[in-house]
């Protein structure tokens, strides 16, 4: 069956039954998130096409319909004559109850075809407790979980996205994982399949094919060993695979066009508007942050490239708001050039703009004009940390007295609400530094009574938003344990008692996630089992609070004999071969050692592109990151 138009369908063979599809919908909450037929979406005659793929996110409709990954990469292979690629989202709880009832399997929204029919079946790992999510797409679609026991004729599963970073704990789930970025290698994959098959190549002879393509990793073609303690002994490759597979790179943004169509949801995505990639990378060094390191070097487009694809983008999709996304927009060389041109049309199209991920430290006042121009419901910024100290030992550079000059440059425009996002159980962390976050939010509260210019008769509200620190693998904090659940709960609750005021609203994240993330973050290939284990007890939705079933995931690890916390909690040696050692983001383990090393002596490194502190990451080059003349 066929989606053709709102509210009308037809018969295809081979799809769902009409009827059992209609009945379920009909019992389920937002029914549209299964129906497809959305602008911008991509129909192709499954006759002129040599290979499908099916893009999967997994996770809800809305929030999968929110990344922009998969909307980069949709226009890409769709402009490929010979390749159509769909998209496939994880049903929420009511769907997926009745697709099992009446035995519907996962469909794409375009052909309504499922996923068992498709050539390539593309994940894109986004966080760890979306794992289980991945095993109930596989199943829900006749796929069998495990690579191992897949046939010849299955669709070949693969993956990308960051937390291909450490693909171990998926090994065995997965015929390749892609590292680096999409827009370079996906295509040469499909090329390589696509060749495969026409030629007669069985899968595995396929699959040493696509171990040479830059940044593909196949884990079968690598043998792990452990020492009797439990930790890694080596890595072995076979087949001719590289010893250490290095990820993929564009090394000019301005040389990849930025999407001219987005598919336009039905309902509302958690991140409803036109979205324009202003940079890729970070130039910041923040030692907890694996983005910031996975993505390097800073590569930015030029702001006039910017400004007329964000007008085309709007103009094709009918959005009236645009975002500037990446991870430090304030950072880009023509910010301000770039919101010169861009409010010469968004004004007369009555488009507003967003500009999330903007620094404390360099919000100008004539920033601050041009933003609150566009917007003034709020401003958002990360100290990360309560104390300078603290801030120094996780290299965020900022200040308090940049805090409070670009708090008081924002009530000086009008806002009235700031939220501060910290982080809680960083390395060696104090109270003193938890009392350092309320604090921190009390100084905002008072600079805005004691400013002239604040807007008479508003009060302010400030929001501090606290998550746990998971140790992430490729950052200098790799090496570090995570705080135990216990010493996490007792630091929350610090918090609440010194926090006086009731401008200030506290919200923080449930230290057993956290725990849980930081389990498989750090993990290796045993975890597979536990994973596939607790799927098939019940555990999917992990990243949803209502669904989280932490006693079913702590009893799991009981009779598979794993310690949870010999990965969240262990400290880890300098000399110890890591899970993954041999996936290569560019950034030396030398490097991060010594970032390691000046983190525990509350040294700061200065951003990239002010200084060149060797991490490696110009090697993906082949030249320096930055002009430092």
């Amino acid at each position: 069956m066929r989606f053709a138009g709102r509210g009308c369908w037809e018969e295809v063979a081979g799809m769902p039954d009409l009827n059992e599809l209609r009945q379920a919908l009909l019992k389920v909450q937002k029914p549209a998130r299964y129906t497809g037929g959305e602008p911008g979406c991509v129909y192709k005659d499954k006759k002129d096409v040599q290979l499908r793929f099916a893009f999967c996110f997994p996770d809800t409709y809305e929030v999968g319909m929110s990344f922009l990954g998969m909307k980069i990469l949709y226009e890409i292979l769709n402009d490929r004559k010979e390749f159509w690629c769909e998209r496939v989202f994880m049903p929420w709880v009511d769907m997926k109850a009745e697709m099992e009832r009446q035995n519907i399997p996962l469909y794409a929204l375009e052909s309504k075809d499922p996923l068992s029919e498709f050539d390539v079946v593309g994940f894109t790992l986004q966080y760890e407790l979306s794992y289980t999510n991945i095993l109930a797409m596989l199943q829900l679609g006749g796929i069998p979980l495990l690579a191992g026991q897949r046939g010849e004729d299955a669709p070949f599963v693969v993956a990308g996205g960051p937390c291909a970073c450490n693909a171990e704990p998926l090994a065995d789930f997965f015929d390749l994982l892609m590292l680096g970025e999409g827009e370079v290698q996906l295509p040469d994959v499909c090329d390589t399949i696509l060749e495969g098959r026409r030629a007669g190549l069985c899968k595995h002879d396929i699959l040493v094919k696509l171990a040479q393509i830059p940044g593909v990793y196949v884990p079968k073609l690598y043998e792990v060993s452990y020492l009797p303690d439990g930790r890694v002994e080596k890595v072995t490759p076979r087949c001719g695979a590289p010893a250490v597979v290095t990820k993929a790179i564009l090394p000019d943004m301005n040389a990849q066009p930025l999407p001219r169509n987005f598919v336009v949801p039905m309902i509302g995505a958690v991140h409803d508007r036109a979205q324009i990639e202003v940079l890729r990378g970070c130039v910041r060094g923040c030692r907890f942050c694996q983005a910031g390191f996975l993505y390097r070097p800073m590569r930015q487009r030029d702001a006039g490239m910017l400004s007329e694809a964000g007008r085309v983008l709007c103009e094709n999709t009918g959005y009236d708001e645009i975002s500037l996304t990446s991870l430090s927009t304030s950072d880009h060389g023509q910010l301000e050039e770039l919101l010169d041109d861009m409010l010469e049309w968004t004004g007369k199209e009555h488009v507003s703009m967003s500009l999330p991920s903007l620094r404390i430290d360099n919000f100008s006042q004539s920033l601050v004009e041009k933003t609150s121009r566009v917007r003034k419901s709020g401003l958002t910024f990360a100290p990360e940390a309560g104390t300078q100290r603290l801030r120094d030992v996780i290299n965020k550079n900022v200040t308090m007295e940049e805090i409070e000059k670009t708090c008081t440059l924002a009530f000086d425009a009008g806002y009235t609400s700031v939220k501060l996002y910290f982080m809680m159980g960083l390395p060696t962390e104090t109270l003193e530094d938890i009392e350092g976050i309320a604090q921190t939010a009390q100084r905002v509260v008072e600079l805005f009574y004691q400013n002239p210019n604040r807007p008479k008769g508003k009060s302010v509200q400030v929001s501090i938003s606290v998550a746990c620190f998971v140790p992430k693998p490729h950052t200098p904090f790799e090496f570090v344990p995570q705080d135990t659940q216990e010493a996490l709960q007792k630091k929350q609750q610090h918090l609440l008692h010194s926090v006086k005021s009731r401008k200030i609203s506290v919200s923080y994240h449930d230290s057993r996630t956290s725990f849980l993330e930081a389990v498989f973050a750090k993990g290796d290939r045993r975890l597979g089992a536990v994973l596939l284990e607790a799927f098939r007890r019940g555990c999917y939705f992990d990243s949803w609070e209502e669904h989280f079933r932490f006693d079913t995931w702590m009893q799991v690890f009981r009779d598979m004999g794993v310690d949870p916390a010999f990965y969240a909690n262990r400290a880890l040696g300098f000399d110890e071969t890591l899970p993954w050692d041999h996936l290569d983001y560019g950034v030396t383990k030398q490097y991060l050692i010594r970032e390691y090393e000046k983190a525990m002596q509350a040294r700061t490194t200065q951003p990239c592109n002010r200084a060149c502190a060797g991490c490696g990451a110009n090697n993906l080059l082949g030249r320096a990151c930055f002009d430092y003349r």
